[in-house]
């Protein structure tokens, strides 16, 4: 069985969401309001949370002339995740810090799984022993319109200089990430209890409102923020 978060004293939460739909923007923006609290929080990504996994993020992200195995990726990202836990998620929680964290197992889920089609199954069962095993408390799903996310990521790696570093999956058909997004709209479905939908679109103030409502029942912290 899946480890729960709350066998760790701290709170474990996800953003997850197509390219562009604004989860790291509104991460960092819960992360400062948190830390403004008072809270200790960790901000964390997959791929690239440690040393190891920048490497691993280099060799996913990048285009690259001939494309890369469905496998090979789902298994880069995997060694990614057990560094990643091991190194940062893990001794954070143990500690009580709040862990925010930039894309998780269900991107893995979406991306391999519904977007390069892989066996879901076959995905669970990597995913089902240590340390791959412990599930987010909360995790918060941006959802855009495939169309619009696109665009924006697209823009935003221009802007950044990122195409010919991070763009691989920019790069992808838009009926991959139709796929994908339909892959975290399954996801969300089939755990309620864990997932909390956040509309993306509108200025991002709005939203971090939003965000704020999706995890104020786990973080007493945000009770006592009069912001």
């Amino acid at each position: 069985m899946n480890r729960a978060g709350p066998n760790s004293p701290g709170c474990f939460i996800t953003f997850e969401g197509i390219e562009g739909s604004g989860k790291t923007t509104q991460l960092e923006r819960l992360a400062e309001r948190l830390r403004e609290s008072g809270a200790d929080v960790v901000v964390t990504r997959e791929p690239g949370g440690t040393t190891l996994g920048r490497e691993l993020r280099a060799l996913v992200l990048r285009p690259a002339a001939e494309p890369m195995s469905p496998v090979a990726e789902l298994l880069l990202y995997a060694t990614d995740r057990a560094q990643h836990l091991s190194e940062i998620v893990e001794p954070a929680l143990e500690r009580g810090a709040i862990v925010l964290c930039d894309r998780y197992r269900d991107a893995t889920m979406a991306y391999q799984g519904y977007g390069r089609e892989l066996d879901l199954e076959r995905i669970l069962e990597l995913h089902s022993r240590e340390p791959l095993d412990r599930m987010p408390d909360r995790t918060v799903l941006l959802v855009l319109d495939p169309v619009g996310a696109l665009a924006r990521a697209t823009r935003r790696n221009v802007e950044r200089d990122l195409v010919e570093t991070e763009g691989r999956f920019e790069n992808e058909r838009l009926e991959f990430h139709r796929r994908v997004a339909r892959g975290y709209a399954a996801l969300a479905a089939a755990e309620p209890e864990r997932f909390r939908i956040v509309e993306a679109q509108g200025p991002v103030p709005q939203v971090s409102r939003r965000v704020v409502e999706a995890v104020r029942d786990l973080l007493p912290v945000l009770e006592r923020d009069s912001c």
